[in-house]
């Protein structure tokens, strides 16, 4: 079904932060969501051929006009502002319109330059019923009540009462934090590598050209950041903190704090300490590799395999700390995400407990619904595929705790912090699975082919770099032909493969030549 294009007329400058909250409360509705799409023009993507007045050309594609009136006019292009043409573009094009006109008594009216009284009366006139409002937080009910409406009466469709339920309670905890602009933070300023994964992902398309302005079109497009012909984007917070070289330096409580101890408890003297602020993605990498040096990787032999397994799963630790940055209260500045590493668990606490209608109880048992604080960075991170959206991580991440031979992972509330733990080994690593995608030397099915001189061969290439003729004869005390034989049907199955040549020749594992990036292999 093809979503109602919703464009968001008015000064752009003057009421940025609630324009951003009407995009915010679409792409929060569950209701909205599924039927509209915001388009702000000065976020959509560069038109294909220059145009004086593209803006125009922008509203031709939607079905629904929602202005919003401040107290500036605008700068004219011509006569009229250019949200001013868009009004009567919209009128002509007989679009079904929404006013919202910012300032609750005369005090704001007497504000208004002499052009936007003109342009309000004009409204009045064409009887037009608008709505006052104070501030975005206002705006954002009074526009979705309007939408709904719009909805039922112009193209015959409302919400279910479950919609409209989530819908009441996704829009009230939404925050408004990740919204705001840092004003003098470009998007030339962010952290090229990490912003380079960004865009990579988010270009979909097979062979698509990646433009000069990728980086700014990708952010612009996703709501992260603001474009102005002929100057650097913008960003918002939510872009700061997952793409800055070092978020915690303008927002404090973007930094993740990590612990290591030695014993079940907190003590004066840790194993380890990290203080973590990078763009989100990094971040999580150095955690989870601090996580790594301070756990135990006892090894498994499975047949000729000898595997090193982790004591915690990454799976379920990632998804954790992803759900953390996406889920947390950043509004709190006065607390931090924590990770400690305990020699009995690990725990990850993040500010704020989950928001209603969610529940620790409904958490536990998986009945809820997919529900966010934070949107923008949500969908940033649904695009590196990092999460999905669904409500699932925590489902995902009990079955890779279960499946790695642990106990579930436990959510509790502290502090105000929700409190995710991850119940470890505790010293009993036989309980510790192989995981069915760990990398091994070779497959079960490869080594139910393998006789016993073969799987020998193998693990001795595994420990010393390679293998020969000779070393097979004399080894296993058969004649050459065999030792032959032998070594061919590894190089048929794909385990070995030849390095040097004639008598010289000797043989390693295949996955080994890939590693070593063809250079020499010690015997």
């Amino acid at each position: 079904m093809t979503r109602l294009r919703v464009f968001v007329s008015s000064v752009q400058k003057e009421l940025e932060l609630e324009r951003a909250a009407v995009a915010q409360l679409i792409s929060v509705d569950p209701f909205l969501l599924k039927h509209c799409a915001a388009v702000l023009y000065d976020k959509e993507a560069p038109a294909g051929r220059p145009s004086q007045k593209a803006y125009l050309d922008c509203l031709g594609s939607c079905q629904i006009y929602l202005l919003i009136v401040d107290a500036e006019y605008g700068r004219p292009a011509g006569s009229l502002s250019a949200t001013h043409e868009e009004y009567r573009l919209a009128q002509k094009e007989k679009l079904p319109t929404l006013v919202f006109i910012r300032g609750l008594d005369s005090r704001r009216d007497a504000a208004r330059q002499p052009k936007t009284k003109e342009f309000i009366a004009e409204v009045k006139r064409e009887g037009y019923k608008y709505v006052r409002f104070h501030d975005r937080e206002d705006l954002k009910p009074a526009v979705r009540s309007a939408l709904y409406a719009v909805l039922k009466k112009q193209f015959h469709t409302e919400p279910s009462e479950q919609e409209a339920a989530d819908g009441d309670h996704l829009v009230e905890v939404a925050s408004s934090f990740e919204t705001a602009p840092v004003p003098d933070v470009s998007t030339q300023s962010l952290d090229a590598e990490a912003l380079a994964e960004f865009v990579s992902a988010a270009i979909e398309s097979p062979g698509l050209r990646i433009r000069d302005d990728a980086p700014e079109h990708a952010l612009v497009t996703r709501g992260l950041a603001t474009h102005r012909p002929g100057e650097p984007g913008t960003v918002n917070r939510a872009a700061y903190l997952l793409f800055a070289p070092r978020p915690a330096n303008r927002f404090p409580q973007a930094e993740i704090l990590v612990d290591a101890y030695a014993d079940t408890r907190v003590s004066g003297q840790p194993r380890g300490q990290l203080n973590v602020s990078a763009p989100l993605v990094v971040a999580i990498g150095q955690v989870l590799a601090f996580v790594e040096k301070h756990t135990f990787h006892p090894t498994r032999v499975v047949g000729i395999n000898n595997l090193a397994l982790d004591e915690y799963p990454v799976h379920a630790l990632r998804e954790a700390l992803v759900n953390a940055a996406a889920h947390r209260n950043y509004e709190d500045a006065s607390r931090k995400t924590a990770v400690q590493v305990f020699s009995d668990r690990i725990v990850v606490a993040s500010p704020g407990y989950p928001p209603a209608p969610l529940t620790l109880a409904k958490l536990r048992k998986g009945n809820y619904r997919a529900c966010s604080r934070n949107p923008l960075m949500a969908q940033a991170l649904a695009t590196l595929k990092l999460m999905e959206q669904r409500g699932s991580g925590f489902a995902r991440m009990r079955d890779a705790m279960l499946n790695h031979g642990l106990d579930a992972p436990d959510f509790g509330e502290q502090d105000g912090y929700f409190v995710v733990t991850f119940p470890g080994p505790n010293g009993n690593y036989d309980r510790l699975r192989v995981p069915e995608d760990t990398p091994r030397l070779v497959s079960p099915a490869i080594e139910a082919q393998l006789n016993d001189r073969q799987r020998k061969i193998v693990r001795h290439v595994a420990e010393t770099g390679s293998v020969n003729r000779r070393w097979c004869v004399v080894q296993f005390k058969v004649a050459n032909d065999t030792a032959g034989r032998d070594l061919k049907s590894l190089l048929d199955l794909g385990v070995l493969v030849p390095q040097g040549k004639a008598r010289a020749v000797r043989y390693i594992l295949a996955n080994q030549r890939e590693s070593t990036d063809n250079r020499p292999t010690l015997s």
